[in-house]
């Protein structure tokens, strides 16, 4: 039986029995807050961004499911090789139930049913936003380390995450590139998003944002043709992003992206960094 923090494997069990009996399930008794010295939570995450950062800190025999976007390649930050490792959910209350996890790791988009059934299971769940700057996200890297008893790996993957910051910042008085970066269904990123500021630090100009353009702001081909950057990233395949005609305008780079960088922060932001120094090197 597991105490302090985290629900009894007994209490759990017979909360499963009674909701497939549609009997309802009542907690008992409020958890005391604090759990047992020396003991690493068991942790089952329901968000692929949560995801990319649990397996960097966490031990894997923490892990008892990621989410199931970890294992599409057209959403997952992290690499198949390493998300293959390891179990997956669709999310459901009946398989968090049956893993039995310690605490629940899950974004404050999570479905209010599935947030009201959690509560009344009495099942340890933190909810984590989405991150919108570079230190709002090495801010969750800690929080996640430390809610896995893993401080020190916490710490470790945010010192990395800032020098890689520091390493792919543009040299002071570098010239701002105007630059749009095309992401999958030729939508553009808004300005407080971590995609734009993570281009603006690596000394890119949103050229969407000058013109007035938003998060998911649609843009065409003929509106990019009329008034191309100096730099264009596609990370979408769509038929657009893929014309002839890119390949012709004279005075605009076209780069790829992957698209793998633009899901979440965290470690995601060193190979996002790097890829954007490396962009902007190649035009010096």
């Amino acid at each position: 039986m597991r105490t302090g923090f985290f629900t009894t494997g007994r209490r759990l069990a017979a909360c499963t029995l009674a909701l497939f009996a549609l009997a309802g399930c009542m907690p008992g008794a409020q958890e005391s807050g604090v759990r047992d010295a020396g003991v690493l939570p068991s942790i089952v995450s329901l968000n692929p961004c949560i995801d990319a950062i649990l397996v960097e800190v966490a031990d894997p025999g923490q892990i008892l499911a990621l989410s199931h976007y970890s294992r599409d390649p057209a959403g997952s930050s992290i690499p198949a090789s390493v998300a293959q490792k390891y179990s997956t959910t669709g999310g459901t209350v009946e398989e968090v139930l049956a893993l039995d996890p310690d605490l629940v790791l899950a974004d404050t988009f999570l479905a209010p049913s599935t947030r009201q059934a959690l509560a009344d299971l009495a099942i340890p769940t933190r909810y984590v936003g989405i991150a919108g700057t570079p230190e709002e996200s090495i801010a969750q890297v800690r929080e996640i380390a430390a809610l896995a008893g893993q401080q020190a790996r916490g710490e470790e993957l945010a010192r990395r995450i800032e020098a890689a910051l520091a390493d792919g910042a543009a040299p002071p008085g570098t010239p701002v590139v105007s630059a749009v970066l095309w992401q999958p269904g030729q939508i553009v990123p808004g300005k407080a998003t971590l995609a734009s500021e993570l281009m603006r630090r690596a000394g890119f100009g949103s050229q969407s944002a000058a013109r007035g353009m938003g998060q998911a702001d649609y843009l065409s081909l003929e509106a990019l043709l009329a008034d191309p950057p100096e730099v264009l990233l596609v990370a979408g395949d769509a038929r657009a992003q893929r014309h002839p005609a890119l390949s012709r305008l004279k005075a605009t780079r076209v780069e790829s992206f992957d698209p793998a960088l633009l899901y979440c922060g965290g470690p995601t932001i060193i190979r996002a960094m790097a890829r954007l120094g490396e962009i902007r090197a190649e035009g010096t």
